[in-house]
This record gives C-alpha cells, structure tokens and sequence, in this order.
C-alpha cells in the first residue's frame, strides 16, 4: 500500500492540472477554480469540517472518505498557486526526524525575523 502513494498523488495532481483547462461546466476542477481563491478555500474549510465531524462518529470509513475529500481539495488549491504534492512530500521529508516543538519552534523565530 505505502508504495505508488507519491505516484498515485502525482497523477491526481496531473488530472487537476488537466482540468484546471477544462469547460468549468464539465469540469467540477474547474469549475471551482473558476469562481475563486475564496471558493477553494471554503471548500476546503467545509472538508476539514467534516473530516472533525467524522472522526467524532468513530466511523472509519467515513473518516477515510472524507480526508480523501480534503486532501484533494488542498491539491487543487495547491495547483493554483503552481505546487504540488511533490512540494508537500519534500516539506514533510525536511521535518522527517525533527521534534514536532523543535521544528514549531523554528517557524517562529523564522517568522520573527522576517524570513
């Protein structure tokens, strides 16, 4: 199962990327990408929504559904700002092995200092 998850998010990513271009009245891609930064986000604020919603009901198969849901609404919001799980995956592989509050930690005085 753990092999193919970089290829199989790199050809969901490829079909967003497809459908970025699609007749928005064909294309659900495109269509929500046609109406706007704001859109995405909703959608994805709605997803996240109920993905809390479905781990409260214990049921794991709804919980799976929905984080599919949200995490392919984050890669079509990735899409639009030109990104894609490949920048995701190498973000993680950069935090792979550094404390949770170290690497929080280092965000901050990043941002702090204007980096």
């Amino acid at each position: 199962m753990k092999t193919g998850l970089a290829e199989t998010l790199e050809r969901i990513a490829s079909l967003i990327e497809e459908r970025k271009r699609a007749d928005p009245s064909k294309s659900y891609v495109a269509r929500l990408l046609s109406e706007g930064e704001d859109a995405v986000l909703k959608k994805i604020g709605e997803e996240a929504t109920e993905t809390v919603l479905a781990a409260k009901s214990a049921d794991r198969l709804h919980l799976v559904r929905e984080i599919a849901d949200l995490w392919f609404h984050c890669m079509i919001l990735l899409a639009r700002h030109g990104l894609g799980p490949g920048d995701v995956l190498a973000e993680l592989h950069r935090r792979e092995g550094i404390s949770g509050l170290d690497e929080k930690a280092a965000r901050k005085h990043d941002q702090r200092s204007g980096e």
